[in-house]
């Protein structure tokens, strides 16, 4: 396959907060994507301190009509405002239906607030798989899966991935991409 365009409408996450541009997930998920035979250009559309609110009111600017997978990347910032979870959970569903409104797939990434976060966890974890299903998205449960909360790969605040923390989400993700790109233009 060649010519697929990715968007990643995210926060500091995507956008490489405290990164070279070439160590942004994006950069590095085209990289991985390329080494799976996935020519792919993928658009950052990242924006640090973005929430949920934020992506919808920037999704129609910033996501290209001729996309083919937008990947939602949201979510991490409303967690560290606690933003109620019915609040982050219409924001999404609001995302995903301008999305599908023009054709363009989409691919859910969740957020996990940690287990001191109690009621407030139990509520906005298991919203972005409930947008997702809603939606006929694909779904990556956990985008900091495998590096949440190891200092091995954080940056020096502790919250933002460091590059080989990014470079371990890359990998991780890629294969899902892939697959989620190629049941799209099936």
């Amino acid at each position: 396959m060649s010519g697929v365009r990715i968007a990643m409408l995210g926060d500091s996450l995507t956008a490489g907060y405290g990164l070279r541009h070439s160590e942004a997930l994006p950069v590095r998920l085209g990289a991985e994507l390329a080494a799976l035979g996935l020519s792919a250009r993928v658009v950052n559309a990242g924006v640090s301190g973005d929430t949920t609110a934020d992506g919808l009111r920037r999704v129609d600017r910033d996501i290209a009509d001729d996309t083919d997978l937008c990947i939602v990347a949201l979510g991490a910032n409303d967690l560290m405002q606690m933003i109620a979870p019915e609040r982050v959970r219409a924001n999404l569903d609001a995302i995903l239906s301008r999305l599908a409104a023009r054709s363009i797939p989409a691919m859910v990434c969740g957020m996990r607030a940690p287990p001191w976060f109690a009621f407030y966890a139990l509520a906005f974890d298991g919203l972005f798989r409930d947008v997702a299903s809603r939606h006929g998205a694909a779904m990556d449960p956990f985008l900091l899966e495998g590096i949440a909360l190891d200092p091995a790969y954080a940056l020096a605040d502790r919250i933002h991935p460091n590059a080989e923390g990014v470079a371990f989400m890359a990998r991780r993700l890629a294969p899902r991409v892939a697959e989620v790109v190629s049941s799209a233009r099936r």
